[in-house]
């Protein structure tokens, strides 16, 4: 497929570093929850207000892939995966061994053996945070559908499309029925694996949010037309979309009388509160970073971040694990101010991390 020359756009870059912080906060908000009186309200800023940062991330890579790349012309499947596997699939295979041999050092699992390994790879289980890596991967394999669907999208295959993600993503994340039936499945059964890890490849679960963003690629500039000119409507609806999403939180933990752990896992992304509020955070933040000017120390610091996401992503539960066994040889608690240093914490020691590693990368390239 031929590609379109167009400016760079530094909002992209941006949106990544915002949702890089939207990804560690989530994991973070996990160890906070080893706190036994956690504080409501800064669970519901790690576990719930991130939630938008995992799909905004399709949203991005789709909207990348489609802004400059001419949708009528012929499109090369091997050279545009070879370029992909190179960019994700690689180092999705590296650092999932590598989050196999460390978990072996660390908490004694094993190597897997051959059967078990070509599990962990397909379903993303390595560590928590790899299975985003195989839903892309999929939406690479499955390219030349999204073109199809892109050059033949209406309004009304819009709205289809839509409605029909959130009863797809509704049936997947609700249905008892459904639970009922993978619950009784054998063990051994191959159908309970791929049932059971449904959300860790299913691309199916992303697909309009995707689609959106590849939609808004290809029409770049009427879709930055249209945010300078739909402002106060972006704002009222992000912040609207936000104060339904964490006020039902709030209402299953406070008048359903629902644990903390199971409101977060009942009010995620896939919900369709969750998923209105990441369309919505979607348009905001491009909104936000494309149409207005930050202090240029803002902006090289975002900048940084999202220059440094992709690694931060891969890096993030190392600094985790050994700041959380930090905190245990010290005796120290989860308590509300340590969950924040401890977020501060793993983002630092994630960029160091993410800048040396690429310093080492760039020597090894430049040596002869």
């Amino acid at each position: 497929m031929q590609q379109v020359q167009k400016p760079y756009l530094p909002s992209i870059k941006y949106i990544r570093g915002v949702s890089m912080l939207g990804v560690v906060a989530i994991h973070v908000g996990a160890q906070y929850l080893t706190n036994p009186t956690p504080n409501l309200h800064l669970v519901t800023l790690l576990e719930i207000v991130s939630r938008f940062s995992v799909p905004i991330f399709f949203f991005i890579s789709a909207f990348g892939l489609f802004y400059k790349i001419d949708l009528n012309a012929p499109f090369s499947y091997g050279i545009f995966l070879r370029r992909r596997f190179k960019a994700v699939l690689i180092p999705y295979i590296f650092w999932s061994a590598l989050y196999i041999l460390h978990d072996n050092y660390f908490y004694g699992t094993g190597i897997p053996s051959r059967e078990y390994a070509a599990e962990i790879l397909f379903f993303g289980l390595a560590k928590y945070q790899l299975y985003f890596l195989v839903i892309l991967i999929w939406f690479y394999i499955l390219m030349p559908l999204w073109i199809r669907m892109l050059r033949n999208i209406t309004r009304e295959k819009f709205l289809m499309l839509f409605i029909g993600q959130i009863m797809f993503n509704y049936y997947s994340s609700y249905n008892v029925e459904l639970n009922s039936f993978i619950a009784a499945l054998p063990q051994d059964s191959l159908l309970k694996l791929c049932l059971m890890w449904r959300l860790n490849y299913w691309v199916f679960h992303y697909v309009f949010i995707f689609i959106l963003g590849g939609f808004f690629g290809v029409h770049s500039q009427k879709f930055f037309q249209w945010i300078d000119a739909r402002k106060g409507f972006i704002f009222v609806t992000f912040f609207t979309t936000l104060i339904l999403f964490v006020g039902w939180f709030y209402r299953l933990i406070n008048v359903k009388n629902y644990d903390i752990l199971s409101a977060i896992n009942t009010a995620h992304q896939l919900s369709p509160l969750g998923f209105l509020y990441t369309i919505a955070a979607s348009l905001f933040l491009f909104m936000l970073f494309q149409c207005y000017r930050f202090a240029r120390p803002i902006q090289a610091f975002i900048g940084y971040l999202g220059a440094n996401s992709y690694m931060v992503y891969l890096i993030h539960p190392l600094a985790i694990t050994y700041l959380s066994k930090w905190l245990a040889e010290s005796g120290r608690l989860m308590t509300a101010p340590n969950t924040i240093i401890f977020f501060a914490l793993t983002v630092i020691i994630s960029l160091i991390a993410s800048s040396t590693l690429k310093i080492f990368l760039n020597i090894l390239k430049s040596d002869p």
